[in-house]
C-alpha cells in the first residue's frame, strides 16, 4: 500500500512524469545475427507480432526484407496482413532457395511469414542468414490441425535463439487456445482458409475426421507449390 501511495503521490505532484516500459529481450544489444521464432496456433496474432517487430526495425533505420510463401494469398499476394488489417510489403516466393537468391546485399533484418509452408531447406537458409550477421524473424504454425509438428517448424524451434509462443482465445471456453481446430474441409495437411478452422484449447480440442470427398473436391485443396524449372 505504501508503494501505491508513493506512486499516486508522484503522479499528482509531478504530472509531467511519463512512465515507460521496455521490452525485456535478452537479444537487445546483441551484435551479430540470430533467429527469432513466433509460433502458435491460428488466430493467435503471429503475423501481427511479426509486423510489429519488423516495423520497429524499420524505425531503427535498419534494412529490412520480408518474404511469404506464394501459397498464402488469403488477404494479399504481396503483403503480410494481420487480422486487424496491419500490412507490410512482402515478396512472395515458392521455395527457400528462391528466397535466398532474392536476399539483397546489405540487408540487416529478414522477416518470414507462414514459415511452416516452406520446404525443409528454409532451416539452412535461416542458419546461413543468421551466421552472416542477419537478424531473422520467422512466424508460423508449430502444429497442424491434427496437433502434429508442422513442416520445418520443429527444426527451426531447435536452432533459434528466441521463441515466442502465441495463444488465441478458445471459441468454446474462452481460455487460452493453442490448437487450430479444423471444422470443415478435407484431410490434407495444408488447407488454406480461415473458415475451416477455429481456435481451441486442449480441453475443447476434438479429433477431426473429414467426410468422403470426390476427386474434384480433393483437387482444389491447396498444397505448397514446387519450384518450376527455368524455361
Amino acid at each position: 500500500m505504501s508503494e501505491l501511495r508513493a506512486a499516486n503521490c508522484a503522479l499528482v505532484c509531478y504530472p509531467f512524469i511519463i512512465i515507460t516500459t521496455s521490452e525485456a529481450n535478452p537479444l537487445d544489444g546483441h551484435r551479430g545475427g540470430w533467429i527469432e521464432i513466433i509460433a502458435g496456433g491460428m488466430f493467435s496474432g503471429k503475423s501481427e507480432e511479426l509486423i510489429r517487430r519488423l516495423r520497429r526495425a524499420v524505425l531503427a533505420r535498419q534494412r529490412v526484407q520480408v518474404f511469404k510463401p506464394i501459397i498464402d494469398d488469403r488477404f494479399s499476394v504481396d503483403e503480410v496482413v494481420s487480422r486487424d488489417d496491419r500490412r507490410l510489403k512482402a515478396t512472395p516466393v515458392r521455395t527457400s532457395a528462391e528466397m535466398l537468391a532474392r536476399i539483397e546485399i546489405g540487408v540487416q533484418v529478414v522477416g518470414i511469414d507462414e514459415v511452416q509452408f516452406f520446404d525443409a531447406g528454409v532451416v539452412d537458409v535461416c542458419m546461413q542468414l543468421a551466421d552472416a550477421g542477419i537478424r531473422v524473424i520467422a512466424a508460423g504454425l508449430d502444429q497442424d490441425y491434427m496437433r502434429r509438428p508442422f513442416g520445418p517448424m520443429p527444426a527451426l524451434l531447435a536452432v533459434s535463439e528466441d521463441v515466442s509462443k502465441m495463444h488465441a482465445v478458445c471459441v468454446r471456453c474462452r481460455g487460452a487456445a493453442h490448437y487450430s481446430q479444423r471444422v470443415a474441409g478435407g484431410d490434407a495437411q495444408v488447407e488454406v482458409g480461415d473458415s475451416s478452422y477455429e481456435a481451441r484449447c486442449r480441453g475443447c480440442y476434438e479429433f477431426y475426421k473429414a467426410e468422403m470427398q470426390s476427386e474434384e473436391e480433393r483437387a482444389v485443396q491447396l498444397t505448397m507449390p514446387q519450384a518450376q524449372p527455368a524455361v
